[in-house]
């Protein structure tokens, strides 16, 4: 029996290689080795089609399907790496695309083949010219709910309602490579109809596609209970934030509580809006990596769908009182008291740059820092950086004086922790500056931010130095009701390096981010991928082992903004966008921490200055090439330097060089310096921003 199936299913593999994927005899050979008719029913479909978070395998950036209500109609298709009948159905779904794009109709393939790859996926796309969005759904979440069974079924769905207005084959061809015969378009008669507010006919055949295994559709979840499955994972993954005193909105603290949560527990896991970790995991690995894992995921959505069950035994959550720790490093070795600040109930607040006089008499070697704010609601970021001298009276503590940073903060950030043997030399004396962002959100509040720091004891110095530097573009114009818009920004490693982390941020209009390095030799690698950006949740992600950067090499950034209507967070998709503090401006911003190769707490360098002499050249220049044209100038810089093109562009050859913008930039260094000095001296103090503030 066994040597018959394969016998069956090495013709069909034959049939592929003589006649090519696109014909009739290689389709029918597959179908044949899968001993299933083409007409065999497809599984049910959903009432409701509910909603979910994907990520296209091609530019990896996320597509959440109720971001979508606004479309006229939306289709899906289900589709797999290396199955003939998806691969011929191409061109049949590129022109249902095309004849309904332009009315409002949204299309996506949806691979919930287990087998493929993100790197797979996008190879075929390549292949077969497909630039219809591909999105993975390696945990079958999204195909087990639509009731997939094979590839080539095409699920048109109506927004208004969400459910499924027709589910079966594009059309009846017999042969989709050669794509005559039809005489049924099923898939545009259905979007024909939702268009014209009708009911759709039904398709009188199933698809003909590669069935698609999906494991987990037979199983009696019903097994799965909380006190076995669920509470385990919850404890390890979830209650250090859902606790009492926690980040998270509500404690779980027993099963009565996540029940009634669950449905919620649902829909955020499909949404990838828990837990709030926004890394790719198909891209590079994270040391604080804080995702569920695939079988954790199921588990978890698979229990609530079967309905949510205890199970025997006591309540691991119930048994235990689990309330959040003040600092949950332990006990401080110095808190910082971040000069308190009223915030009102409304208006605008401009960024306050108050300090505090350095406690220590003695250099110490940071390891360590948790920031603690009191208003959750009301503080957007909290920045420090240490000054070699404490601002005179009336001055504030802006950013130029700053060193190295003894801490941060962002919206949904925890602890900054050194790696074993590095750390960050924070000199005696002096003062740590802070720039603090806070939001009016309906009512007055005083808020009195902490920040605890952990320093390395007097016989366990460091052998290595922690620095840290930003990716910034300053330049960025975002123009109104544009969903994808790209800016790019980059710095350049004068020396080896070895890079630790890295910190996007954006505002509300940010979609996107990605972190990539270029070689010396013109190769690039991705480190980091944001699919979607949420301005919500911000943190460091780590890299599981450090990342080699040679001299010469760029670290390069990419933010996508979507200055849309849907973007449920845009304040205004009218407007244009630039820079700005403010949370409806925009910023460009990704923070890195990394060492020097050659420098060690005996040996210290001095190489940072180096590093940001190329940080114009970094926000400008668009294409990296290494030198700026006309079109790459924009923003306030771009612009006045525009007016001057002629003069800085001084061997007239039509770029600005590196060589040139160092003249530039030396002679605006001078003019800056003069005009922020009589700046300073007028400034008024910040709140609470004397010397001995906090002590």
């Amino acid at each position: 029996m066994m040597s018959a199936r394969i016998g069956v299913f090495g013709a069909a593999l034959s049939a592929l290689f003589v006649y090519g994927c696109s014909t009739s005899p290689a389709i029918n050979a597959l179908q044949q080795a899968q001993g299933v008719s083409a007409t065999v029913p497809m599984s049910a479909m959903p009432a409701k089609v509910d909603n979910f978070m994907l990520v296209d395998a091609q530019k990896l950036e996320a597509h959440e399907l109720y971001r979508l209500a606004d479309a006229r109609a939306i289709v899906l298709v289900s589709t797999g790496v290396g199955c003939p009948i998806a691969r011929a159905m191409t061109p049949a779904l590129k022109a249902l695309h095309d004849k309904y794009a332009a009315q409002g109709v949204e299309m996506m393939l949806v691979d919930s083949n287990l087998q493929d790859s993100r790197e797979a996926i996008a190879a075929e796309a390549k292949e077969f010219g497909i630039d219809i969005p591909i999105l993975m759904d390696s945990n079958q979440l999204v195909g087990e709910a639509l009731g997939v069974t094979r590839t080539a079924e095409v699920f048109v769905i109506n927004p208004k309602t969400w459910t499924v207005a027709y589910h079966g084959p594009v059309n009846d061809a017999s042969d989709y490579g050669v794509q005559k015969g039809v005489s049924h378009e099923f898939a545009s008669d259905a979007l024909s109809a939702v268009l014209a507010g009708k009911p759709a006919m039904a398709a009188t055949q199933a698809s003909k596609g590669c069935l698609v295994d999906f494991p987990e559709r037979a199983k009696a979840h019903a097994q799965i209970t909380y006190v076995k499955d669920v509470a385990p994972i919850l404890e390890a993954k979830c209650v250090a934030c859902h606790e009492e005193g926690g980040i998270g909105p509500f404690a779980m603290k027993d099963y009565a509580t996540v029940k009634g949560f669950s449905p919620m527990i649902r829909e955020v896991i499909r949404t990838d809006r828990m837990p709030p970790y926004n890394a790719d995991p198909h891209v590079g690995k994270f040391s604080d990596d804080k995702n569920l894992s695939a079988a954790e995921i199921k588990t978890l959505v698979h229990w609530v769908e079967s309905g949510a069950l205890r199970g025997e035994g006591k309540d691991p959550l119930g048994v235990k009182h689990l309330v959040a720790a003040d600092w949950p490093l332990g006990k401080p070795d110095e808190i910082l008291n971040v000069p308190a600040y009223t915030i009102p109930a409304s208006g605008v607040v401009d960024y306050q740059h108050p300090f505090v006089a350095n406690p220590q008499t003695e250099g110490k070697w940071l390891r360590a820092s948790t920031v603690k704010v009191e208003s959750r609601q009301g503080v957007h970021h909290v920045l420090t950086g240490y000054m070699t001298e404490v601002p005179k009276p009336g001055q504030q503590a802006f950013e130029n004086k700053w060193g190295v940073s003894v801490g941060g903060y962002a919206v949904g950030a925890e602890s900054e922790i050194a790696p074993k043997n590095v750390g960050t030399w924070i000199p005696p004396g002096g003062a740590i500056g802070f720039q603090t962002h806070y939001t009016p959100f309906g009512k007055e509040v005083t808020d009195h931010t902490q920040i605890a720091l952990y320093f390395y004891k007097d016989n366990q110095k460091p052998d290595l130095v922690m620095h840290n530097s930003v990716i910034v573009n300053q330049t960025i114009v975002i123009p109104p009701n544009d969903p994808h818009h790209q800016e790019t920004g980059y710095i350049t490693f004068p020396h080896e390096a070895l890079l630790y982390s890295a910190f996007p941020h954006a505002h509300y209009r940010g979609a996107m981010s990605d972190l990539w390095i270029r070689y010396p030799d013109g190769r690039e690698k991705l480190l980091l991928s944001l699919p979607r950006y949420d301005f919500s949740w911000q943190r460091d992600y780590t890299f599981a082992e450090p990342v080699k950067v040679p001299a010469g090499s760029k670290l390069i950034a990419h933010f996508i903004y979507d200055n849309s209507k849907r973007n449920p967070s845009n304040p205004d998709p009218s407007k244009k966008v630039v820079w700005g503090d403010q949370s409806w401006e925009e910023m460009f911003y990704t923070a890195v921490r990394y060492r020097w190769v050659d420098e060690t707490s005996k040996h210290m360098v001095n190489y940072d200055e180096e590093l940001n002499n190329d940080r114009v050249m970094g926000m400008l220049d668009a294409n990296i090439d290494g030198k700026l044209e006309k079109t790459e100038l924009k923003g306030q810089l771009g612009e006045q330097m525009l007016k001057f093109f002629d003069v800085l562009d001084a061997n007239h050859d039509g770029f600005i060089d590196n060589n040139e913008l160092a003249a530039m930039q030396k002679m605006m260094g001078g003019q800056h310096k003069r005009r922020e000095a009589a700046a300073s001296d007028a400034k008024p103090a910040a709140p609470g921003g004397s010397p001995t503030a906090g002590k």
